[in-house]
């Protein structure tokens, strides 16, 4: 008796390592492929891109880059920057802690507005995570990131 259930741990070890290693890729493809959409913003070029794909135009000339590590999200202004974020379909909360890429550039084609317009994005990982439109004066206006032919929610 002890011989054959020394077999079937044995037998079913196999396969129950075999299930684990299944069940492992499995969730190594879904962490790889489903954060934060599609990777469009490695490169300037990208970035630049995925603006105009939102209608915006952007001066290349005027990117500033930096590294910036997101706070916590759950109060104070960051907690209504992150409610900004969400209106547009993002969601900063996911980053906290982490170092992300920070990239502005002013807009070129902001519609009905003298005052100089920049657009924020968020990138990790080669993927856009946030962003914002702005302008830097104090009489100025921050809103969601969005397509240009959208009126901004608030």
């Amino acid at each position: 008796m002890l011989e054959k259930k020394g077999e079937w741990k044995r037998k079913n070890a196999g396969k129950i390592v075999a299930v684990a290693i299944v069940v492992l890729l499995v969730l190594l493809l879904i962490v790889h492929f489903l954060p934060a959409g599609e990777k469009n913003a490695e490169s300037q070029e990208d970035r630049l891109a995925f603006l105009a794909s939102l209608g915006w135009q952007a001066d290349p000339d005027s990117e500033e880059a930096n590294q910036v590590v997101i706070p916590d999200c759950s109060e104070g202004a960051m907690a209504d920057y992150n409610a900004l974020m969400q209106k547009g379909g993002y969601d900063l909360s996911d980053y906290e802690g982490k170092s992300v890429g920070q990239y502005q550039y002013r807009l070129t084609n902001y519609p009905d507005c003298e005052q100089t317009v920049w657009v924020t994005l968020y990138v990790c990982r080669g993927r856009v995570i946030g962003g914002d439109i702005h302008t830097a004066s104090l009489d100025g206006f921050m809103h969601e990131l969005r397509p240009n032919d959208e009126k901004p929610t608030g």
